[in-house]
């Protein structure tokens, strides 16, 4: 299991608390604005924004905020424009990262994201530094008490799934962006309650770090996370359960 699989599943426990659904809220309504913006505000005929108001479902956001953020985004009421931005950069231990921002002011951005990396023993490289190192890919994860293995496997893989492995207590489901809704579609049919659903970065090569600088690197995707400009923070890390269990409990 990889760190970034392991990140992926205490980031969506930590994300689900009181204490982040409203920093969560901010993230979904700016994701919902940009899908709208590009793809339209039709959700049948824009899968990115189907995706995103699928996410901002699974955490309860009401349908109000969303309706809003789709009307703003789609030009219907007036809104913050926003823009997309990446960031590439290295943690701890040569831990490579990428960093998806959505934010109003790219100078803004620019500055506090450096600060983060600068704060947590990382530093910010240049476009397309690290980039290589992830693919884009489907990621849907299933809660384990739902269904067997073996039923899983046979739906998901008939599907057009690449890959199917128990992470804790959750079946992670690999899959190319094009099979992506083909997949989820046939999980839907078959009643199969959906814990997350998103496309994703992977890595495609690991980096092990061991002791503090595994710490640094939690800290600092936590810190990277925690920023409301940021939409998600990618690393190509691996890391002992040791380390995350410890984060975990904090």
């Amino acid at each position: 299991m990889s760190g970034h699989s392991k990140w992926h599943s205490i980031k969506h426990k930590k994300m689900a608390t009181d204490a982040k659904r409203g920093k969560m809220f901010t993230k979904f309504i700016r994701e919902i604005m940009m899908a709208a913006k590009m793809g339209g505000g039709n959700p049948d005929t824009n899968p990115r924004l189907r995706i995103a108001i699928e996410r901002a479902k699974s955490f309860n956001m009401p349908n109000d905020n969303i309706q809003r953020a789709i009307k703003k985004g789609s030009g219907e009421e007036g809104g913050v424009t926003f823009e997309q931005v990446t960031y590439e950069g290295y943690g701890p231990g040569g831990v490579a990262l990428f960093v998806e921002v959505l934010t109003d002011n790219k100078n803004r951005s620019a500055s506090e994201i450096r600060s983060i990396f600068s704060k947590h023993n990382g530093n910010l490289a240049g476009a397309g530094s690290v980039a290589w190192l992830f693919e884009r890919k489907g990621i849907i994860n299933v809660n384990k008490n739902k269904i067997g293995e073996d039923d899983l496997m046979e739906i998901v893989l008939d599907a057009g799934a690449q890959d199917m492995t128990l992470e804790g207590d959750v079946y992670e489901i690999t899959v190319m962006p094009e099979n992506f809704e083909t997949v989820k579609n046939a999980l839907i049919e078959k009643k199969i309650d959906i814990a997350d659903a998103n496309i994703s970065l992977v890595p495609k090569t690991t980096v092990r770090v061991e002791g503090k600088s595994a710490e640094q690197v939690l800290k600092l995707l936590e810190a990277l996370e925690d920023h409301d400009d940021v939409q998600n923070a990618y690393a190509n890390f691996d890391i002992s359960d040791d380390v995350l269990e410890k984060v975990e409990a904090e």
